[in-house]
């Protein structure tokens, strides 16, 4: 019984009250069974049996205890007893009718019962009109769950509540039905299944704005301040005129920071009302402003500072006497809250450790409309870190997370410091970007000591890569496996393979690609922290590719012709400390040699023979974006890399000019012969000769490549709006030669066009993306007027790329893009002319999944003819599949 009385009072406040009409008749009208009661004056009776009956669920003790009657209690008849036990049982909200008998009266004695029938109980609620995601979510506010004491209250406060909401909402003409219905099969408890029907319609759009009361600000000046809310323009296209009451309400408190700017502190708004026009559709807003005075700035004087000079603190203040007062910009001066990174005393001071310190302004005089300013400032002691902790790597080992932190116990405190921390953590990509927490735990002021936790999420690092497309004919396939949290000293621990050894910070990468005709392996490693103690990075790679002549007809692979290469990398980077610590060294030793064995590529005139190219890179590189790497909303990246090979001619002994004479000569010989229309015999012996003494040149020639490469790239990151990000981007590749006569190799050069993926490229050729164009496709033209084989010696291209995100959540990152770009790729500086570029401009997506890494897709739009042809390109759809950019 104690149960079901504690039952019953948990649930008292689920219900509401009903039938107070009856509750008052009930005080006085009582049905007296197989006797008459005297009602002229009231008598005392005790107590005798009590009794229960109706339809509910609560057993006869829980009713009586809870009613306050009891056997053997003396009460009154007619009088307040029985009146406050029916009022306290309508209390709790859970009956529908009440009544009380008296069943019997002998003596003194009165036996009565008490008649009642629950409230009925939510069995099934059905929402219609809404997504599935939005109805979750009412549930949720108006807590109608199941079993929930269904009233007329609650009916009519749910309506309310949903109309409200969707108001807020825009959807002024939100019509909300519900309807009960009864459950026929519940015999116990009365049970109603609840259909809420919602018709939003359409959201309202703002027709007109109008002010009143502004002679200083322009009406058009005030709607431009109204960020969010907007009157009825087609040519709009960022900003929709749909009205949205908690937007229009940060919307008038723009109004006034608008007057604030400009001098006018005391401006406020008298009142504003909302119409809703005659169609319906449409409402018009009118707001009544009071200007007030316009006000300049005075003296402004600092107070309590000793670490800064009033004369610094006035020039980093930025404000002089005479200026329109402008209380927004003070404040910004002061405290930037918009901008972790923003130039203000408050950052001036936290960066110097006076965590505790608090800066205010004081208006100390007002007078002729001139403000004189006081910035009280408390600087308190210098903060130090009493203690640095990071939780949540549940996965990376701690080493690898607390060499990335700028923040150490016993340092003086930095807010740079803390936020270049946050930075380098979500850098990693071990990490979700959005979760990083840096917290500060038990600050003490009087010790000046803080203790800074920072939490973070784990994500998903290891990437699988899987592409496929056509290309030369057949389909080829990428199977990739990037592992970019590894952990090498692991790999003879059993119990490390969870499914592989992970945590120190390593990258480890498998790549296979192969087709009819063409099959690369690869590998490769990198370690960031060489040593365990300074930032620098060691990587080797390994690949390996093979293609077979390939006959289009037969579709046929000719495994007796064939094109290897196979190619080593070793490299090194450095963190630098000066010009400032976001800029890397980096260098590299690589070599590749290339075989042919009777095999014809296009690229070289010999098809039997080899290649060898050992080069050295070197390069330099800033990257300040942030904080997320898969999706920067600010800062920038640049690298230039310059990349040699030893210059063999120098030291070889070849005359380079002879054989290019001799070679010249050749092919001359050889084009006139081929130009003849019926060569005799001794003409078609010769041109072999001719042909096969130029390949043996060329031979020559490329045994050992020489040349040098350039190349430049440049990114920036500017949010706009709230997550609106603004990509501006640039390259410039150029591909030169140290000796004239012996000529740029046919090798490392630049392909532009299409999605930028690689695909089967032997000849260690730089694909350069270029949406709205086939791949590779945009070429210079050769000596005969046709797309040359060949590539370009110099490319440039420039992008702007506008990005929105849909959801940033760590399991999937997507976000929309709209993009313009142009470039185009030459055969020599004479013919370079960086404004004569291919045109393109489209829309895409990209989704990054931690297990996928970056996939989407693009659809581009060529406004110029590809080099070979006079109709502009047209659209062009490009599939992204492993690739990051």
């Amino acid at each position: 019984m104690g149960k079901q009385v504690n039952n019953l009072a948990n649930i008292l406040s689920l219900a509401t009250l009903k039938h107070c009409l009856l509750i008052v008749t009930l005080f006085y009208s009582f049905s007296i069974q197989a006797q008459e009661l005297p009602y002229s004056n009231g008598k005392k009776y005790t107590l005798g049996n009590i009794t229960v009956s109706g339809n509910t669920t609560f057993s006869e003790q829980t009713i009586i205890t809870t009613s306050g009657l009891r056997k053997g209690k003396e009460i009154t008849i007619p009088g307040e007893d029985i009146s406050k036990a029916i009022k306290k049982l309508w209390g709790y909200k859970l009956f529908s009718d009440i009544e009380v008998f008296i069943t019997k009266i002998e003596g003194n004695t009165a036996d009565l019962e008490i008649k009642l029938s629950d409230l009925p109980q939510l069995n099934e609620l059905k929402i219609n009109g809404i997504k599935k995601g939005k109805k979750e979510a009412i549930i949720k506010d108006t807590d109608l769950k199941k079993g929930t004491k269904v009233t007329e209250n609650l009916l009519t406060t749910t309506k309310n509540f949903l109309t409200k909401k969707y108001k807020k909402e825009g959807y002024y003409n939100t019509k909300v039905l519900i309807n009960t219905i009864d459950v026929k099969d519940s015999v116990e408890t009365a049970r109603v299944n609840m259909v809420i029907n919602i018709d939003k319609g359409e959201k309202v759009k703002v027709k007109n704005i109008e002010f009143s009361g502004n002679d200083i600000l322009s009406d058009k000046t005030l709607r431009k301040a109204m960020k969010n809310t907007k009157k009825i323009n087609r040519l709009r296209l960022l900003k929709r005129s749909k009205f949205v009451d908690s937007a229009y309400q940060e919307d008038l408190s723009k109004v006034i920071d608008k007057y604030k700017e400009n001098g006018y502190r005391d401006a406020r708004i008298l009142s504003d009302s909302l119409v809703v026009n005659d169609d319906n559709k449409t409402v018009s807003l009118k707001i009544s402003v009071n200007e007030g005075e316009q006000y300049t700035f005075g003296d402004i004087t600092f107070i309590g500072n000793t670490v800064y000079s009033n004369e610094f603190l006035t020039r980093y203040l930025r404000i002089k006497k005479g200026e329109t007062y402008n209380g927004i910009l003070l404040q910004e001066r002061i405290a930037d809250n918009s901008k972790p990174d923003a130039i203000d005393l408050t950052n001036l001071y936290q960066n110097s450790g006076y965590l505790f310190s608090s800066i205010n302004p004081v208006e100390v005089d007002a007078e002729g409309n001139v403000i004189d300013m006081e910035i009280r400032i408390v600087e308190g002691k210098p903060a130090y870190f009493n203690k640095v902790s990071v939780v949540g790597n549940d996965k990376t080992n701690d080493h690898v997370v607390y060499r990335m932190l700028r923040t150490r116990p016993g340092q003086l405190y930095s807010k740079e410091n803390v936020m270049r921390s946050v930075r380098e953590l979500g850098q990693l990509g071990f990490f979700d970007a959005q979760e990083i927490s840096p917290n500060f735990n038990n600050p003490n002021p009087n010790e000046g000591t803080i203790e800074m936790e920072y939490s973070v999420k784990e994500t998903g690092s290891s990437q699988i890569e899987l592409q496929g497309g056509y290309g030369g004919g057949g389909f080829i396939g990428t199977l990739g496996l990037s592992f970019n949290n590894f952990s090498i000293k692991d790999i003879f621990k059993k119990e490390a393979y969870k499914p592989v050894p992970m945590g120190d910070g390593q990258k480890l990468a498998l790549r296979l690609q192969s087709s009819r005709f063409f099959q690369t392996y690869s590998f490769s490693f990198s370690e960031p922290w060489l040593g365990g103690k300074k930032p620098v990075q060691f990587s080797v790679s390994l690949s390996h590719s093979k293609q077979f002549q390939y006959n289009f007809l037969t579709r046929r692979a000719d495994k007796s012709q064939s094109f290897n290469i196979t190619g080593v990398t070793v490299g090194l980077a450095k963190r630098l400390t000066v010009p400032d610590d976001y800029f890397t060294l980096s260098q590299a030793l690589s070599f590749q040699r290339y075989d042919l064995n009777n095999y014809n590529t296009g690229l070289f005139t010999f098809g039997d023979g080899y290649s060898n190219n050992l080069s050295y890179t070197v390069g330099l590189s800033r990257n300040d974006t942030r904080i997320d790497p898969i999706y920067p909303t600010g800062g920038s990246s640049f690298s230039a890399t310059a990349k040699f090979s030893f210059p063999y001619s120098v030291v070889n002994g070849v005359d380079y000019d002879a054989l290019k004479d001799e070679r010249d000569g050749e092919e001359t010989l050889l084009n006139s012969i081929r130009n003849t229309p019926n060569p005799t015999l001794a003409q078609t012996t010769r041109a072999n000769e001719a042909s096969t003494r130029i390949a043996e040149i060329d031979q020559e020639r490329y045994k050992w490549l020489e040349f040098y490469k350039i190349n430049f790239k440049a990114d920036w990151y500017a949010q706009i709006a709230k997550d609106l990000v603004l990509r501006p981007s640039t390259e410039f590749g150029f591909l030169g030669a140290y000796n004239n006569d012996r000529g740029v190799i046919p090798f490392e050069r630049f392909y532009l066009g299409g999605d930028g993926l690689g695909n089967f490229s032997l000849d260690g050729r730089e694909v350069v993306q270029l949406r709205g164009y086939p791949n590779q496709s945009l070429v210079p033209l050769d000596d005969n007027g046709r797309p040359s084989q060949d590539g370009g010696t110099i490319y440039n291209k420039f992008s702007l790329e506008l990005r929105y995100p849909i959801t940033l959540k760590a399991s999937a990152k997507i976000y929309a893009l709209g993009f313009l770009e142009g470039g185009a790729s030459f055969n020599n500086f004479r013919d370079y002319n960086p404004f004569n570029i291919k045109r393109s401009a489209g829309l895409g997506v990209r989704i990054f999944m931690p297990a996928f890494g970056l996939l989407g897709i693009d659809f581009g739009y060529g406004f110029d003819a590809i080099p070979g042809q006079t109709a502009k390109n047209g659209w062009e759809t490009h599939f992204i599949i492993g690739q990051q950019f």
